[in-house]
């Protein structure tokens, strides 16, 4: 066991995959000699050689039409997209080739590939820098969609989607990447410092993927999050005196149905809590889940927390934020109903 950061575990879990796996191979842009703008593949090309953790120029689209290709002939390409931001040029190789391969073939083939990337805000990142695009991935049948929220759980579920045998969209939040922050306080955490933040084991194991862990057990209300939302979610139930079940989704696509119900006809009441966008986000899918399976246990309407409709806003960032003050009223409101 060693302690370590989000990035730290990521970094580990790819050392762990090219030692075990000589298919797994990297590509995207300056994660060969550069290391990735947050070094989560540092060390990879020295280590392992330019012909498995390689530099691609800046095209999207071309880095994962690579990926697809490679995946189709055998390898176990790992494409990191440096930002969810830079992600839509891709889109469609992700939508028409990766995400329908298994389908088209028949079986005959399939794609097991992972697109890695820095999601989210927290960093002062502004508009092409911090946004959380993982709804339009859970819209489309054929690929799989992960978050973490914590060190374990990140080096574990990337472990997972390498192995898997299809392609997964696996976001990384940047705002917890270098450690645990104060949830509670709407403000920035330094994005470069290297904060340790768990124990995680040094060699391989997987956390499996559509499997939700109970990240806080409460008898009051249920709060859905993924992300950084679950630790913002933890801190706000603490801090104002709820009872609150925090269920950490950990993926979306698959989604964890069973846990979700299992809580929710628990307490009762349940919030869903995510930073996205609020119109077609993911958290609409949630709220309509759990509608459609837990009606008769439900003693408020499902509420929604969320970022709001506009594009990411660089100097109002922590008013987009959907942080603790908007969720402590959202969750005393359902108390209350």
């Amino acid at each position: 066991m060693s302690v370590m950061n989000m990035i730290q575990a990521l970094n580990s879990a790819h050392k762990v995959m090219f030692e075990r796996d000589p298919t797994t191979v990297v590509l995207g842009e300056d994660v060969g000699y550069f290391g990735g703008v947050f070094r989560v593949t540092e060390g990879l090309q020295r280590d392992y050689g330019k012909q498995r953790c390689f530099d691609a120029p800046i095209s999207e689209n071309g880095i994962v039409a690579v990926a697809v290709g490679m995946a189709a002939y055998g390898l176990k390409p790992i494409a990191e997209i440096q930002f969810a931001d830079y992600i839509y040029p891709g889109f469609d190789q992700i939508v028409s080739e990766a995400a329908r391969m298994r389908y088209r073939s028949a079986g005959d083939w399939s794609l097991p590939m992972v697109i890695r990337s820095p999601y989210g805000g927290g960093i002062f990142g502004g508009q092409t820098h911090s946004q959380s695009p993982e709804a339009l991935f859970a819209h489309i049948a054929g690929i799989k969609t992960v978050i973490p929220s914590n060190p374990y759980d990140a080096k574990g579920l990337l472990i997972a989607a390498i192995e898997d045998p299809d392609p997964v969209v696996f976001f990384e939040p940047k705002r917890i990447y270098n450690g645990p922050f104060d949830g509670y306080y709407e403000r920035p955490v330094t994005p470069w410092a290297k904060h340790p933040a768990a124990e995680v084991p040094d060699g391989h194991y997987t956390v499996p993927l559509g499997k939700a862990a109970v990240a806080r057990e409460g008898e009051e209300v249920t709060i859905l999050a993924y992300g950084t939302m679950v630790h913002v979610a933890l801190a706000t139930a603490e801090a104002n005196g709820i009872d609150a079940e925090v269920i950490d989704l950990r993926s979306i696509v698959p989604v964890d149905i069973e846990a979700i119900e299992t809580s929710v006809r628990k307490t009762g009441r349940c919030v869903v809590f995510h930073e996205a966008t609020r119109t077609a986000g993911f958290g609409a899918e949630l709220a309509a889940l759990v509608q459609e399976r837990c009606f008769y246990h439900l003693e408020a309407p499902v509420a929604r927390v969320t970022g709001w409709d506009t594009p990411y806003p660089h100097s109002m960032e922590w008013a987009y934020f959907p942080g603790p003050v908007r969720l402590g009223l959202a969750l005393k409101k359902t108390l209350e109903d």
